[in-house]
């Protein structure tokens, strides 16, 4: 570079024997440098100049002794933290302030663990377990009760009535029949198997009938009219735990 082009690319003061920066691989002056290049301290709001180290997150900038917590106001230079509304937190004070505490062990859930979150609560994920295998449940299937949360298998051997006639887990409602668990297209007359869910039936020796098997099988005739003479009949309500009940 020649004498005659050593000078400040923007006011063209000679740069000969003065401190300059290089931008662009064009020489500045350190004033029109500081002047036209320097960012703005998000803390003090002064210009970051040449001659200071620019700390930069997302867009934004600080001087180097301005990076500090904006609680505690302890230097965040080469030190974990966090941002919340606008503003960096250290590690200890993110987690008083802005983590949640687990629902289970009570301790707080530090910036960048995992955690899981079930009807409105939050657990560390080595605590979100099943209440019986103490396994953690993670994402899988899980069924709640006010004894705590179960993985499905364990739900199913610990508390799921099983069908009577197929012997396979009840999932969703139900029929109660003599304090027996059927599925409702279990529950059929023990003549025809016509489904019973939705029909008047009657019983003998504890097997449900249809009235028209039962009448066909076992009730006795009227010697004037010759119609079946029947008994108590069963119907099927809904009961408070989601089955119908036999009455």
């Amino acid at each position: 570079m020649t004498t005659a082009q050593f000078d400040c690319q923007y006011c063209t003061a000679s740069l000969l024997g003065k401190k300059y920066v290089l931008k662009n691989d064009n020489p500045y002056c350190v004033s029109c440098y500081n002047h036209i290049f320097s960012n703005y301290c998000e803390e003090c709001k002064e210009p970051i100049e040449s001659d200071s180290k620019d700390l930069c997150y997302k867009g934004r900038h600080w001087h180097e002794a301005c990076f500090n917590c904006a609680k505690c106001n302890h230097s965040l230079v080469e030190k974990p933290f966090a941002a919340k509304d606008e503003r960096l937190l250290c590690s200890e004070c993110y987690s008083n302030e802005c983590s949640c505490k687990c629902f289970h062990c009570k301790k707080t859930i530090m910036p960048g663990s995992r955690k899981m979150e079930f009807k409105g609560n939050y657990w560390h994920e080595t605590c979100f377990v099943c209440e019986h295998c103490r396994q953690p449940i993670g994402t899988k299937p899980l069924i709640s009760k006010e004894s705590g949360n179960y993985c499905v298998p364990c739900f199913e051997k610990e508390f799921a009535h099983y069908c009577s006639f197929c012997k396979k887990v009840i999932t969703s409602g139900g029929i109660t029949f003599r304090d027996q668990p059927w599925h409702k297209e279990c529950f059929l007359c023990s003549g025809c198997r016509k489904e019973l869910c939705e029909e008047e039936f009657m019983s003998r020796d504890d097997y449900p009938f249809c009235l028209d098997c039962y009448n066909h099988l076992y009730a006795k005739k009227c010697a004037a009219c010759t119609k079946s003479i029947t008994g108590k009949f069963f119907s099927l309500i809904w009961s408070y735990n989601g089955y119908m009940d036999a009455i």
